[in-house]
């Protein structure tokens, strides 16, 4: 199950089922795919298709939601 946790505009945020421990945000647009690493930083874990107009843009909504990410995923995860 991947739950979405928030849409804006074009980008859906959302979990994948537990592929690994360390927190993530997968993010999707009808173009392409990104995965952000929540701590200890926010950084990049993997890009598709994705320019970097875009990634500037998803990477600013990840580090104003990063809290409530958490926040959901210990929440979605039982943590």
């Amino acid at each position: 199950m991947s739950p979405t946790i928030l849409l804006i505009g074009k980008y859906r945020f959302f979990f994948n089922s537990r592929e690994e421990q360390r927190r993530h945000i997968h993010v999707s647009t009808s173009d392409g795919t990104v995965k952000i690493w929540l701590e200890p930083v926010i950084a990049l874990a993997d890009l598709y298709n994705i320019s970097s107009g875009e990634l500037t843009e998803i990477i600013k909504i990840v580090e104003e939601n990063k809290d409530g990410f958490i926040e959901k995923w210990n929440r979605h995860f039982s943590l």
